[in-house]
């Protein structure tokens, strides 16, 4: 469940990341919301053939959809923070300042950090 201190929008994000990771059953789930307002959802690839993760699909749309910046995003996954090449790709897409929140599988959001 999204956590009540988050903004609506940021919320929103929580949920999308959370369905998106159960409905794939993925190891992470990630949303991010672009400076047009548009959001995006992706899940870890773990192909033999290629490997992905859930940010960095998310990334992936936004760079291919057009966006020049981001908002904020959201992570959802065991880990216990956000991965350096995670952060350097929405760092290439938006530069420093962009809100990223952590949590769990479940979208409980343990921290926020901004790239």
């Amino acid at each position: 469940m999204p956590d009540a201190t988050l903004s609506a929008e940021d919320a929103k994000l929580v949920t999308l990341a959370r369905a998106t990771r159960a409905r794939t059953r993925a190891a992470e789930g990630a949303a991010l919301r672009d400076a047009d307002g548009r959001t995006y959802a992706g899940a870890t690839v773990a192909l033999p053939s290629l490997s992905v993760s859930a940010l960095g699909v998310c990334v992936a749309m936004a760079v291919a959809s057009g966006s020049t910046g981001l908002e904020a995003a959201v992570l959802l996954t065991d880990a216990t923070e956000v991965s350096e090449d995670d952060l350097a790709a929405l760092r290439d897409l938006a530069g420093p300042g962009v809100t990223v929140h952590l949590g769990d599988p479940r979208g409980t959001v343990g921290s926020t950090l901004s790239t």
